[in-house]
């Protein structure tokens, strides 16, 4: 039987064709931290490679922060609002179930009513939101798409929590993705490893707050927060989180660069999700890169922004001159999930 359905009239391939960024204001250094846990600058430095981190004021609200970032993303790709078909959101942060914060987004930069939806896909979230918009660009639905990953994981954090406190910063990152005449994003290695999910998590679930009647059983059932619970935090057993990320992320950072058909010497730039120092450190050392390759380790000044970690790196190496338009890049996204995301592509 033949089929009535019309073939799709797409771009023969996608690329990223600008990066931006917004780092709010407010700069934390670790002294702040110590006001809180019982720890010191030089044990932080060594465990994570920390030394300071953004926090968002309240005017700095994740829609505000995703603006900043897409407005100098679209001005970077040389389009306008109108031509995107798409707005994508990766965030865990957006305290909202519904709406999306993506058409809230999409409506104050003045796109032309694009599809608008938000993902939650931990640290790995910009990964995922790249493979889409690539499908999005190459299969014709928009003609360009908006990727947006945004945090305020300090509403999240837990100051006594000698563990986590001093590892989570704000920001947002953004990217244009479009059409492309070459290869410019390559297949992505993506999964997840439910098994894990508990060694990076919420705290305590946002219904345990709820004291309204809710329906069950034969009749409404009275649901009380106990008096002493806790505000919901991000945690984590770090130790079984770094040897995940070590052994199994850079087993899945060579698939990508197979898949792509590149090997490290052919790399010029390796964008890692920032987590943590010793993490990025030993990634390069067991994918034996080349001294050659730049290494992007925002996660010094900017901390781990989860979602919005690896475009707020990209855009840091380009504005510096760290790295440059046509460069061939490695990135890579993995947490909480636990999930991960693992593509090359041609720097913007």
């Amino acid at each position: 039987m033949t089929s009535k359905i019309k073939p799709s009239k797409g771009a023969e391939y996608a690329r990223i064709m600008g990066v931006g960024g917004y780092r709010p204001t407010r700069v934390v250094p670790n002294e702040e931290i110590l006001k809180h846990i019982d720890s010191s600058d030089e044990w932080i430095r060594s465990r994570s490679g920390i030394a300071t981190r953004h926090w968002a004021s309240p005017e700095e609200t994740v829609a505000v922060m995703s603006i900043e970032a897409a407005g100098k993303a679209i001005a970077d790709a040389g389009i306008t609002p109108e031509q995107i078909g798409a707005v994508i959101v990766s965030t865990v942060s957006h305290f909202k179930q519904t709406p999306a914060i993506a058409t809230e987004i999409a409506h104050r930069i003045g796109a032309d009513r694009p599809a608008a939806f938000d993902i939650s896909a931990g640290c790995a979230g910009f990964g995922y939101g790249l493979t889409l918009a690539k499908g999005m660009v190459t299969e014709g639905s928009a003609a360009y798409v908006l990727v947006i990953g945004v945090e305020r994981l300090s509403d999240l954090t837990d100051l006594e929590d000698r563990a986590t406190a001093f590892l989570f910063g704000d920001g947002a990152g953004a990217v244009i993705v479009g059409p492309a005449k070459q290869p410019s994003i390559g297949p992505t290695v993506w999964g997840s490893e439910g098994d894990k999910a508990e060694t990076i998590k919420q705290t305590v679930a946002w219904d345990a707050y709820r004291t309204t009647p809710v329906p069950g059983g034969d009749g409404p059932e009275e649901r009380t927060a106990p008096e002493a619970i806790r505000y919901p935090a991000i945690t984590q057993e770090g130790q079984a989180v770094f040897r995940w990320a070590v052994f199994e992320m850079a087993k899945v950072a060579q698939q990508a660069l197979d898949a792509a058909g590149v090997s490290p010497d052919d790399l010029d730039v390796f964008i890692p999700h920032q987590a943590n120092m010793r993490i990025i450190d030993s990634m390069v050392k067991t994918l034996k890169l080349p001294e050659s390759v730049t290494v992007a380790r925002d996660v010094e000044t900017t901390g781990n922004t989860s979602a919005a970690s690896i475009p707020l790196a990209m855009e840091r190496l380009l504005a510096t001159g760290q790295a440059k338009s046509g460069d061939t890049a490695l990135v890579i996204g993995f947490g909480a999930g636990l999930v991960y995301a693992a593509t090359v592509v041609t720097l913007p």
